[in-house]
């Protein structure tokens, strides 16, 4: 089949924010499974990675990867090309009075800037393009929405955590109802986030709950784990260092560690508050005990997680409403039979129950350090609540069941174009 063929196949627009990303292996989780299943689509970015690093799963998407121009600047004759274009095209007075309606609420450059990517990514979508679907409510979702306008086609979206709780409700609103040229459907991952999102929308029947689930099959078998008491405690946390993942509690928590037990923490992933953190553990006097390793590929962390003791993460709702989801590490690390410590914050609550999956712990350091203190001196315990979070992974959060009702649902709105 030649590349001109293989475009004429392709029906579907992904938009999403990076490509790839080391911190949402959850999208490249979702665009694998739907490859899998025969799915077609291009990949369109809002941004080029921060660096080279991919995980495994990146490798295995085999669909082709554009970028849209990140600055309109950077790519002033590429955009003015798009919004020419765009001009003739039948939608495009809908998309503009949309845009203006928009930036009158929101007058930044970042809205400025989503409707010229859209321009662009209305101009340069192949012909055979039926539908568009964005990961992420917010800006990539935007994007989607005045794209699909001026293509006359329909969009739909997947909504995580940030884009739902620190989007303006009035921008959601209008993204969900159709009298607004919203989304056709939309899937979302937690329970917490689709009520949410339904007491906005007109129809609930078009926004389902879609648990990303864990490919199991990606993932070796859970090491042998034993009780026996260690003379180290080995701590891991793998996340973004934001305010949203709550490390300054942690940092605060491991400074109230009694002197009989003796732990050292590993921290994977990168973040804005690195430096700042850092500094909070040298203030603290527990800065030697801390390893920062940045971002890691995923096997690295896997490989982390088995040998680790205890799983840490202290999520929590940030000042400006941002929380996470259901985070993904702690799926991974139920599927090493690893004991987690985490918070009842967000979905969290909907994977794992305290004191029967893991230590739910409050938002407070004397919280997390007792959490820590209790696992340490318990092994049993613990070891306990790991292999119930296992069990709990195997049987309620595979992915395959999220999978189907995402696959048929992109493979409808591709044929609603085309009546």
């Amino acid at each position: 089949m030649s590349a001109d063929q293989d475009a004429g196949n392709r029906t579907l627009a992904i938009v999403v924010k990076c490509w790839p990303r080391l911190s949402e292996t959850f999208v490249a989780q979702e665009l694998a499974a739907l490859e899998a299943r025969g799915q077609r689509f291009e990949i369109w970015s809002l941004r080029h990675p921060a660096n080279e690093k991919r995980h495994p799963l990146h490798e295995q998407v085999v669909a082709p990867v554009r970028y849209l121009p990140e600055y309109l600047h950077q790519e002033v004759r590429r955009v003015i090309r798009g919004w020419l274009f765009c001009r003739k095209l039948q939608g495009y007075k809908a998309a503009w009075r949309i845009f203006r309606a928009d930036l009158r609420r929101d007058g930044t450059r970042n809205r400025i800037r989503r409707f010229g990517q859209a321009c662009v990514l209305a101009k340069e979508l192949p012909d055979s393009m039926r539908a568009i679907y964005a990961h992420f409510l917010h800006t990539p979702s935007s994007v989607a929405r005045y794209a699909a306008i001026i293509r006359g086609i329909p969009w739909s979206y997947s909504a995580h955590a940030k884009d739902i709780w620190t989007a303006p409700d009035w921008e959601l609103k209008e993204k969900l109802n159709t009298a607004q040229f919203g989304a056709s459907f939309g899937v979302t991952c937690t329970a917490v986030g689709a009520k949410h999102l339904r007491s906005l929308c007109d129809d609930d029947d078009r926004i389902d709950l879609v648990y990303h689930g864990l490919d199991l099959s990606r993932f070796p078998p859970p090491p042998l784990r034993t009780d026996n008491d260690k003379t180290a405690i080995r701590l891991l946390s793998v996340g973004r260092l934001v305010e949203k993942k709550g490390y300054d509690r942690l940092i605060a928590a491991l400074a109230l560690m009694p002197p009989t037990i003796d732990w050292q923490l590993t921290h994977i992933g990168g973040g804005e508050l690195k430096t700042e953190l850092s500094q909070q553990a040298v203030a603290a006097r527990v800065a030697d005990r801390i390893n920062w390793l940045g971002e890691r590929e995923q096997p690295e962390v896997v490989e982390a997680m088995r040998e680790a003791d205890i799983f840490v993460l202290p999520s929590r709702i940030a000042t400006n409403g941002d929380r996470d989801g259901l985070p993904n590490v702690l799926m991974e690390a139920a599927s090493q039979k690893l004991p987690i410590i985490t918070t009842a914050v967000s979905a969290i609550p909907e994977f794992l129950e305290h004191n029967v999956h893991a230590y739910l712990a409050n938002d407070s350091a004397e919280s997390l350090a007792t959490a820590v203190v209790t696992y340490a001196e318990d092994p049993h315990r613990r070891t306990l609540m790991a292999e119930a979070a296992y069990q709990r992974l195997v049987k309620d959060f595979g992915m395959d069941a999220g999978i189907e009702v995402l696959d048929r649902r992109l493979r409808d709105l591709c044929l609603q174009s085309c009546t």
